[in-house]
């Protein structure tokens, strides 16, 4: 076995565990019993999706899948950003009505 094919199947590996996150991460999105819950698994999706990026480029040696994991990587921070003030004025209407 030569350390290409020890790569490949370590790659293949953390493929499968990756893709058993992202199963995972989906299901607390359903489940999720609040706003917060939803939004932590799809921040987690999100870190899986650019991991999965990441490891295709290893695998394909193509460095376009990296610019896609830094563009989704902005792109989820900022929608983290913005669901986490959309819940901070949710919260304060909630208080104020009370």
């Amino acid at each position: 076995m030569t350390p290409f094919d020890i790569m490949q199947a370590s790659i293949t590996l953390a493929l499968v565990m990756v893709g058993i996150a992202i199963s995972i991460g989906f299901v607390r999105l359903a489940k999720g019993p609040s706003l917060a819950d939803r939004v932590v698994a799809l921040d987690m999706m999100t870190t899986a999706v650019i991991g999965v990026c990441g490891l295709y480029a290893v695998r394909t040696e193509s460095e376009a899948f990296l610019d896609i994991a830094v563009a989704l990587a902005l792109v989820s921070f900022l929608s983290v950003v913005a669901l986490a003030r959309y819940a901070e004025r949710l919260a304060r209407r909630s208080d104020s009505d009370d």
